[in-house]
This record gives C-alpha cells, structure tokens and sequence, in this order.
C-alpha cells in the first residue's frame, strides 16, 4: 500500500511547516508527498525547497528524494490544483492534507495501512477530524461526525466526512468539478462513496483541519453550491427534506 499525499498551498509560508513535518515525521513511510503551489508571492517555494534538500541530505531517514515531488504553477484556483495533484499521483490511494492542516499524530499512517492489510478490499478508508485554530490549539470536533458506516444516503445530512479524514483508492477517484468554486469536495466525496466497493472506518482522528475564517459572501455560495450538488446525486425532494432537518438539528450542533 502506498498512500499519496497531496498539499495544495498558496502564499502559505505561515503555516506550510507544519503541515509538511506532520507527513514527514510519521513512523510508517508508505507514502509521497506531492506539493502543488499556485505560483506564490511569499516564501513558500523557499520552504519546499528547504525540505526539499533536507530529503535529499537524509535528515528524514527512510524517506527518498522521489517520495517528495512538487510543482509551482499558476493555476485556475484550489480544485484545479487539487486535480494537478491526482494526475501526479501514483500511490494506491490520494488523501489530501492542505496547507496548514495536519496528519493528526506521528503513527496515523500506520493505523491506516495495519486496517488495509487486515482488509485489503477496502477502496475508502476514513475517520474523525479535529479542528485547529491557526495557532495549533484545538478548538473542538467538525459537527458533522463520521458515521461508523458510511453510505450514500450519510451524505444527505452534508459532508460528513472531512476531505482531510478520507482517503480514496486511485481507481475510484474522480477529478473535481470546477464548476463549483467553495463545494467541489462535496461532490467528490459523494462520487467516491457512490462508486466505493467497501469502506474501512478507523474510530480515531485522521487529521487536524485549520479553521480559517469565512466571509458571509462564501458561507452563502458554499451554501447554494451543496444544494445544487445534493439535488444532482439525490434529487430535489431529497434535498428540500434533507435541508429541513439540518436546520433543526443546527441550533443543538457544534459550530465547527
């Protein structure tokens, strides 16, 4: 089993390291770590080229020079250059881990290949999310919880699963949609669980996911972009219902 990671960033310099010493660090290196940059203004090429060299002069024992690849690009926004990221993969499965998100500790990879050598079968493997603030410090759970089984019909109550907390085998993975602009992941996510043969769930987090702030203006596309996607997978009734006990259920959830 070979995992691929993919890390977008975009003037990141802030917050790339440790995003990149979470993979890096881990006990069990079956994996590459692809870095897609947006061509950015600051210094994050820089850093890349840091761990870059660090990779090369062995200061990360057990991992090799091809283990780490990356490109710097204009590209057309996040999704695109997510896309960039799958087409540079060649692991067994693409798990995407952005700047400023972390693996959640040192020996998570190696809980994920202990679950696919005990089920090999498995072309989804998921779990929890914690979310972080951007001075690393938990600030709680997503509200929306990864179900021990994971189904289509999961993903009428939205992303249950966080992008970060799933990894999707390369034979059933699709390319994002860049029609949507904030909720591409959405509708990747109910691809893969659609076309998905069987799913293995690790109870335990995955991965620390940054919170970064939202402009209302975002919060209201994002909003429009999950109802036009969940009505396309699960038509408009579906989707009015659905629409209706997430609101209910709202007041009582975490924010996260």
């Amino acid at each position: 089993m070979k995992i691929s990671i993919i890390t977008v960033t975009y003037n990141a310099e802030q917050v790339l390291e440790k995003t990149l010493l979470s993979i890096l660090q881990q006990s069990n290196q079956q994996f590459e770590c692809i870095l897609v940059d947006g061509q950015s203004k600051d210094g994050t090429v820089s850093i890349i080229q840091h761990f870059e060299q660090q990779i090369k002069n062995q200061e990360y024992p057990g991992i090799k020079p091809d283990q780490f690849k990356w490109i710097s690009e204009p590209d057309r926004g996040l999704y695109d250059a997510m896309n960039k990221g799958i087409e540079m993969a060649t692991g067994d499965f693409v798990w995407f881990m952005n700047a400023g998100d972390k693996i959640y500790d040192c020996d998570t990879i190696q809980k994920i290949v202990e679950l696919y050598n005990v089920e090999p079968e498995c072309d989804l493997i998921y779990g929890q999310t914690i979310m972080i603030d951007e001075e690393d410090q938990e600030v709680g759970e997503r509200h929306k919880i990864a179900p021990k089984k994971l189904t289509r019909r999961s993903l009428l109550q939205g992303l249950v699963v966080g992008h970060q907390s799933i990894l999707v085998h390369k034979k059933i993975t699709d390319k994002f949609d860049l029609s949507y602009k904030i909720a591409a992941d959405y509708d990747w996510v109910v691809k893969a669980v659609s076309k998905s043969h069987c799913q293995g769930y690790i109870d335990q987090y995955l991965s620390r996911f940054m919170v970064a702030g939202v402009s209302s203006q975002k919060r209201s596309l994002a909003l429009k972009e999950r109802f036009s996607i969940m009505k396309k997978h699960f038509g408009l009734f579906q989707t009015i219902l659905a629409h209706l006990l997430i609101t209910l259920k709202y007041p009582f959830s975490r924010k996260y």
